[in-house]
């Protein structure tokens, strides 16, 4: 569990952190660099979901010695399909993680969107559906490892 006020914002009481994999953990199929040690970390306090559809291939392996939970997903409508799966555990429960269209219904629907832009890039439509945007997955996930960052930057 993961407890902050935040002025302006409101009371952040969070049980998950759901991530995209592909362009959000990853560039090319391959995990950044830290993002293992940080989830560990972050598994102590808060349960983790992977919601990807493996553009790659290499989730499952990349993924391996990180406490997550993997949810691969298949057929059409990728963006429906996560909102759905974050709604089934609580959004407001919530941060996510995401970089491409197919997460922006996700990063809106959540408690705190972070849209990540690493060497893809991100879409512009999940730009405007987050709460914060980070240059680095590593920036990302310390924001929940120093609150005050977090804090600082949703404070109104």
């Amino acid at each position: 569990m993961f407890e902050l006020d935040i002025p302006g914002f409101g009371h952040v009481r969070l049980e998950y952190l759901v991530s995209d994999f592909t362009g959000t953990l990853s560039v090319d199929g391959k995990l950044s660099p830290g993002v293992k040690e940080r989830m560990n970390r972050i598994s102590e306090f808060l349960k983790i979901h992977i919601l990807t559809a493996d553009t790659f291939g290499k989730a499952k392996a990349e993924l391996k010695d990180i406490h997550c939970t993997i949810h691969i997903l298949t057929g059409d409508n990728h963006d429906v399909q996560k909102e759905h799966y974050i709604a089934d555990l609580g959004a407001e429960s919530l941060i996510a993680f995401g970089n491409g269209n197919n997460d922006r219904l996700m990063l809106k629907t959540a408690k705190i969107g972070v849209v990540v832009c690493l060497n893809e890039g991100c879409a512009a439509d999940a730009v405007k559906a987050a709460d914060i945007l980070v240059t680095s997955i590593a920036d990302g996930l310390d924001l929940l490892l120093n609150p005050m960052r977090l804090k600082a930057t949703l404070r109104f």
